[in-house]
Formats: structure tokens, sequence, C-alpha cells
């Protein structure tokens, strides 16, 4: 991200215009397009995360060419920054809007974090919130308590860390509501499941912005819901490995347009859909008709590993074009 930072103090400088003048196909030509995974280890039983891979867990990352994790709960443990900085990875930060006032934004305990830790060499983007714009009910069934929230959170970032972008993790492309109260963000994540063709996002977000942006989740899971086509129904790692070779191979000649992707996401989540002791069928995310193949998010199947760490089929996949690249 080295066009990222090397321009932060123009991004801030402008940050107060409704859109700054900012090209990024000439102002960001280049930097680095970084490669991430979506991060957030649950052992088999488990309801929280826990770290007792990570050794293992970063090894594979690097084996994938993976160089960013982008966690949905800041890290508090400074031992676990420490082995991604030293291993010449970066974390993408993401505060939640009620997380029992443990750093998250609705306390603003968010800014005792970004106070520790805008220092530390792990530390990549501060990023705040995952697709609100789809929980209209986790805000009294108002967004706009999310949008000024995310709007003064920003701007309090800014006044005590001017090294780090502050971003957000939207649900596809932002109506004008957001993007007003976005306008002081330095850059705009997207989570984008439009089947395994997403490279249509990126002139709808031109349509709207100039600014830049990332790929903040991306991906198919391994479970087919239904038969479809050639792709048997039940676990098919095949249909993942498909999908996600297809979503990258559609965005990588685009790469100068946007700052990097991430890939939902390293391991598999027992914890998400039923019993943390064994992998359920099921779950529900909003606006998920969109998921390869089969249009069903199934949530526990979508890790670029298996829970006890073996490679699914979609790892090669990603190994292959990250690091051909």
């Amino acid at each position: 991200m080295k066009k990222i930072q090397a321009l932060f103090s123009l991004v801030f400088i402008a940050s107060c215009a409704t859109e700054p003048a900012l090209n990024p196909q000439e102002e960001f030509a280049q930097a680095d397009h970084f490669k991430a995974i979506c991060y957030h280890p649950v052992s088999v039983g488990n309801t929280q995360r826990s770290w007792e891979f990570l050794d293992q867990d970063i090894d594979l990352m690097q084996e994938a060419g993976i160089g960013v994790v982008r966690v949905y709960v800041p890290i508090a443990e400074e031992e676990v920054l420490d082995k991604f900085a030293a291993r010449g990875m970066k974390v993408i930060t993401s505060f939640g809007y009620n997380q029992d006032s443990i750093y998250d934004l609705h306390s603003g305990t968010y800014l005792d974090y970004v106070r520790k830790y805008k220092d530390h060499p792990a530390i990549y983007l501060w990023e705040l919130g995952n697709e609100y714009n789809y929980h209209p009910e986790w805000f009294g069934g108002d967004l706009m308590n999310w949008y000024k929230t995310l709007e003064s959170a920003t701007d309090a970032i800014h006044a005590i860390d001017t090294n780090h972008l502050v971003t957000t993790a939207h649900g596809e492309v932002p109506d004008s509501i957001a993007l007003y109260h976005g306008r002081n963000l330095d850059m705009w994540g997207f989570n984008v499941y439009r089947w395994d063709l997403p490279a249509s996002f990126v002139a709808d977000w031109r349509s709207k912005s100039n600014k830049p942006f990332y790929f903040s989740e991306l991906g198919a899971d391994s479970y087919m819901t239904i038969k479809k086509d050639s792709l048997e129904q039940g676990v098919n790692e095949r249909a993942q490995a498909l999908a996600v070779g297809h979503i990258i191979d559609q965005l990588t000649p685009l790469a100068n347009e946007f700052e990097g992707m991430t890939l939902f996401s390293f391991t598999d989540g027992w914890w998400k859909a039923g019993n943390p002791d064994i992998q359920d069928i099921g779950g529900w995310a909003p606006n998920s008709s969109g998921v390869p193949y089969d249009g069903s998010p199934n949530e526990e199947f979508w890790g670029i590993v298996n829970i006890d760490r073996t490679k699914k089929e979609v790892f090669s996949t990603v190994q292959d074009r990250f690091l051909k690249e």
C-alpha cells in the first residue's frame, strides 16, 4: 500500500471536502496491490476466537501468497500483533459498533485501541463496521444512527493518528446518504457477492466516486445446497475452487483500479450456524443470493482450509494466482 501511505497527507487535507479530487488511476499507479484474507479463528467446540494455531496459520497464509489479514474484532494481545509484524504481515483492524464496551464504537473505547497500537508495525488500516448498512435493526431501525457514528469516528481517529487510513466495510455500492457521511473516509472497503463476476462493481463504484477502494470480502463456500449444472449437492470443494478462481481472474486485470482484495475466509467456522462441535449446514447472511454457485451462504464452509487446517482444493487455486501476480 505504498501508494496509499505516500498520499495519506493529500487525502487527509482534502477530507473535509465532499469528494477529494483524487484520480486513483494516476495518483496511485505505483503501489502494491494487497492480497488479504478474513481471519476469525475459532476452535472446535468454542464460540470465541483463539490463537492456538496462529503460527501454523501464518505459515499457511504466506504459503498461499497472503500478506494481510482482516479481523472483525481488534486483536487485544500484543504478542499476536508482534507475530504478524515479525513475519512481515499486516492487519486490517475492524471496530464493531457494540462489543460490550471492549474497543467498540458505541462506548468510544475504540480510541483507546488506536492510541495504544497506532505505532505498532502490524497495523495497516482502521476499518469501521462490517456491512452495517444491511442491519438497521442494530441501530433502532434507523441507519442514520450508524452513519452519524461512522462520520464522527472517522474524524476522531484522524485527530489522533495521521499515519493510517480510515475505512469502512460496506455492503455493495453505497447510496447518497452513506456517501455523504463517509465523505471523510480515506477509502472504502466493499463486501461484494456478485456470483463469480465481481468486475462490474468497479464501474458501478466509479460512477459514484473517484475515491480509492478495496474489496473487503469476496469468495465462495464449499457446500452446494442444490445440484447445479455439473456441481453436485453437498460438500463440494470443486465448486468453491472454481468460483474463487473466477473471481480472482476477473479482478486481476483491473488491479490498478482498486487497492486490494480480501477473501472470505481463512478457516471454516463451526461456531456460526449451530452446534460448535460439528460442522452444520445452513446459516444466513444479508444480500446473499449472489453467493456462487447455489445462492446460499452455508456459513460454516467458507475457509480455504478446514478447521483442522488441512488444505481445501481452493487453497492451491488462491496460491497459484496470488503468487503469480
